[in-house]
């Protein structure tokens, strides 16, 4: 290696005297320079400056040996993370830390669940007469004469059927444990 040369001279020196050479000849200017890309941001200019090191290691043998031809590789591989960085970025939504959304009180939706699924069940063991007079004015909230007019019956009908039907539906939930 000559002078500042950062490049390998054949076999004769190792990856550790390669890496140091190029960290002691280039690593200030490429931080210095990398650091006014992010935005003086000095962890992410660390990383930068650490990672076009490390490509440079891995491209040893493609570089010249030459140090004022290696620095102008470095600076465009360096700006080339950066752009990539940014670009990635502004591909994938920003991450929100998931702590504070663990202390939030979430609806348990379970006893509903349970509780529809029961009413459910007692519905179904209802006459379909009695079950439809329910589902116009309960489930659809329709009027007596609504429902009347819906199922083709009288209003009067559509009144009764609809007291035999809960009545009919609080002892079917009762047969199930559910208490009044």
């Amino acid at each position: 290696m000559r002078d500042h040369a950062c490049v390998r001279d054949g076999a004769a020196q190792d990856d550790d005297t390669l890496m140091r050479a190029l960290y002691e000849a280039h690593a200030a200017p490429l931080y210095a320079f990398v650091l006014r890309l992010v935005g003086g941001d000095r962890y992410r200019a660390e990383d930068v400056v650490q990672e076009t090191l490390l490509r440079a290691w891995r491209n040893a043998d493609r570089l010249d040996d030459a140090a004022h031809a290696v620095r102008p590789w470095l600076i465009t591989v360096a700006r080339r993370i950066v752009i990539d960085a940014h670009r990635s970025r502004q591909a994938r939504p920003q991450e929100v830390d998931a702590a504070p959304l663990e202390s939030v009180p979430a609806v348990d939706e379970i006893d509903r669940a349970l509780r529809a699924m029961l009413v459910s069940e007692a519905m179904a063991d209802l006459t379909p007469a009695h079950r439809q007079a329910l589902t116009e004015t309960y489930l659809r909230g329709r009027s007596a004469t609504e429902a009347a007019e819906a199922l083709g019956v009288p209003p009067g009908t559509v009144r009764s059927r609809v007291f035999y039907a809960l009545r009919a539906l609080r002892l079917a939930l009762e047969e199930r444990g559910v208490t009044s």
